[in-house]
């Protein structure tokens, strides 16, 4: 298929780093200086993708994956420097407290802090009737979704009006440095959920395209089924669509959706892919989601649609969890990637495992929902071990390093690891545990851990497994 991720793409690497894990002054990784260090560090190291968690405006607990908007973006990640460059703030406004510029994210105190600034910007910007033209373009351009965006739950005329140029500001932000990325050879991947929230303005301007009740309420909830590691499965509570309604208008809710995620990135990961076949529908009020059931959904025509949208499909199949052979089949009628994780490849027969992986896929050591791989050998058992040891050459001592090697030697197209893992380190680092609400999406780097040590060893393990990017 043309423009399919592996057609597209050449045999490569990346480091899954999300955007608010990287190092900044003010409490969170945003769009400003740091952003291009590490672009220049991924350059460096030879690295072709900055693979990103969902950058649409957080939800509860923190998450990316519970937003209030399936194509608006976080305005947090406004740099502050980036906005006194341009002269809508002084630089005195970019001090802050010492404790927002080192340690794990601190989302509260850092959008307290960035929230005033945003605003005197938002202020400044009004009263010098700067990049008026430029504005009103991007705001004719993105109507479609920014104009109920910016609307959302009542919005006076200033909110709604600082809403819209906190997003004209991200999209400028946004373009500079994928233009630099692109420069430096470094292409950009997003992640899509499949499912979008009850409480989102998706659903609040469109929801007559959602299986809701009179009172806007789900009549059936979205989840998974009881599994090895969830007895209960697991609730997610977002609302189903109905797909009849999105079918009827051609799916142009999800053509532009797409759309609007290609306007950010060279690809893009599906989250849940395996919904895009068939869908957990649990019960509006069951505790748990174990009185589900499968039912089917129009993956054919919607990928159909999309294809037809993008003229491609640069797209990533996250196919993990309760895949089925029809799983795969669309999967493979559509030419997408399917991801492989090498934490599970030490069982017997896994598929998983790195002599199983062909170039169909995209592997992983571990993705943002596992542990970092040093904490993962700590809960291994002896077997496991023995069969990590055996397979790889490695021990636990070198854990990390040797899980990113299998997987750079792999058979698999692509080959994305985290950064947390490319710096070896333990549980602490976690990116998220599916199912806890609170204590996920707080790691963050320091800039000393984007060494040139650490860059050049990458290189060399790239370029002995024909992975590195042409500059």
């Amino acid at each position: 298929m043309v423009g399919s991720f592996t057609d597209r793409f050449p045999r490569a690497a990346g480091v899954l780093m999300p955007l608010a894990s990287l190092p900044a002054r003010h409490g969170i990784g945003d769009l400003g200086p740091e952003a291009y260090r590490f672009v220049d560090w991924l350059a460096d190291a030879g690295v072709t993708w900055w693979q990103m968690l969902p950058v649409v405006p957080l939800g509860p607990g923190n998450s990316p994956y519970a937003s209030s908007s399936a194509f608006a973006s976080e305005p947090i990640y406004l740099s502050l420097e980036v906005l006194a460059d341009e002269g809508l703030l002084d630089r005195a406004d970019l001090a802050g407290p010492k404790e927002l510029r080192e340690g794990n994210v601190r989302y509260a105190k850092a959008r307290r802090f960035k929230s005033a600034r945003l605003a005197k910007a938002f202020a400044t910007w009004r009263d010098r009737r700067r990049q008026r033209a430029a504005f009103e373009r991007y705001c004719a351009r993105e109507a479609e979704w920014l104009d109920a965006f910016c609307a959302a739950d009542g919005a006076t005329a200033e909110a709604a009006d600082l809403a819209r140029f906190l997003q004209f500001q991200l999209d400028r932000q946004w373009n500079a440095l994928r233009t630099y990325a692109r420069e430096r050879g470094v292409l950009l991947m997003g992640d899509a959920p499949i499912f979008v929230a009850l409480d989102s303005v998706d659903v609040s301007s469109r929801p007559e395209l959602f299986r809701l009740d009179a009172a806007g309420q789900p009549l059936v909830l979205t989840g998974c089924p009881p599994d090895s590691m969830n007895e209960d499965g697991q609730l997610w509570g977002h609302p189903h669509y109905d797909w009849d309604a999105h079918r009827a208008e051609g799916f142009a809710w999800w053509r532009a959706r797409m759309s609007r995620q290609m306007d950010l990135f060279e690809a893009i990961r599906i989250d849940h892919f395996i919904g895009f076949r068939n869908a957990w529908e649990v019960p509006a009020a069951a505790s748990n989601a174990r009185e589900g059931r499968w039912v089917e959904t129009p993956g054919e025509e919607l990928l159909e649609a999309i294809q037809d949208e993008l003229g491609g499909l640069p797209l990533i199949a996250e196919d993990l969890g309760s895949v089925t052979p029809a799983v795969h089949a669309l999967r493979d009628q559509f030419e997408l990637p399917g991801m492989r994780v090498l934490q599970w490849g030490f069982g017997p027969g896994s598929f998983h495992a790195p002599h199983a992986i062909g170039a169909d896929a995209v592997v992983y050591p571990a993705t943002h929902d596992n542990d970092t791989c040093a904490g993962w050998w700590r809960g291994l058992d002896a077997g496991t071990r023995r069969r990590f040891c055996a397979a790889t050459g490695g021990s636990g001592e070198t854990v990390a390093s040797d899980m990113i090697r299998a997987a750079c030697a792999s058979g698999a197209h692509t080959a994305l690891f985290q950064l947390q893992d490319v710096l070896g380190l333990g549980r602490s680092a976690r990116m998220n545990t599916p199912g806890t609400p609170s204590g996920n999406w707080a790691w963050r780097a320091s800039r000393r851990d984007l060494s040139a040590v650490r860059a050049r060893r990458l290189h060399e393990l790239l370029d002995a497994t024909d992975r590195l990017a042409d500059r």
